[in-house]
């Protein structure tokens, strides 16, 4: 919290396993110029850069989507498998787009031959600190395995070779319950013909 309106009294690792949680005492400065008392403690769960990629097959206008278990959404609400786009988080070193055509081949299996940025954002800013990168990478979907994953993370990822038509109507259908997901076919519906223009048949 590098911040000349951020003043932080107090940090501390509250819990350092899969998740880390560090705890802050700080204070702000307001809209108005002065500052704001010192706040209750606030818990930032540490998560860091994380990147999605849509994978598109412009010549068959097709996505590529995976299904994959996921805990906290077992938790909450007993719907343990989501259909998602693929995403992982950044090893040191590594820019997003090198992390887009890494998890594009261990999860399912394409080589990204073109890559578009979407965007990026914040997806719970009030308790977390993770930012993610979005974005589309032109693939060849023909021939694809069923799963895949890394065998050393227990992953079981099922890969779907989806129409297009079929991949928006489930956004619209509300059947895509993680937020990067809706993101990327959000943009991919509005952006879809300008790509397919740009991409099929290079």
């Amino acid at each position: 919290m590098d911040h000349p309106d951020i003043e932080v009294q107090e940090k501390k690792r509250a819990y350092n396993g899969y998740l880390k949680v560090d705890v802050y005492r700080l204070r702000h400065k307001k809209f108005d110029g002065s500052w704001t008392g010192v706040l209750p403690p606030r818990e930032v769960c540490v998560r860091g850069e994380a990147v999605g990629v849509l994978l598109y097959d412009a010549e068959r206008d097709s996505v590529v989507l995976i299904e994959q278990f996921r805990v906290g959404s077992a938790s909450a609400s007993g719907r343990g498998w989501l259909t998602e786009i693929v995403a992982g988080l950044l090893d040191e070193g590594e820019t997003p787009e090198q992390v887009a055509r890494r998890e594009a081949m261990e999860e399912a299996g394409c080589t990204v031959q073109d890559i578009e940025m979407i965007c990026d954002y914040y997806p719970s800013p009030g308790a977390y600190d993770e930012h993610v990168t979005v974005f589309c990478g032109r693939v060849d979907s023909r021939g694809l395995a069923a799963t895949g994953g890394c065998a050393d993370e227990h992953e079981d990822i099922r890969i779907m070779v989806v129409p297009a038509d079929e991949a928006i109507r489930l956004l619209d259908e509300n059947r895509l319950n993680n937020s990067i997901a809706i993101i990327a076919l959000g943009w991919f519906a509005r952006n879809r013909d300008r790509l397919r223009a740009k991409w099929d048949g290079k």
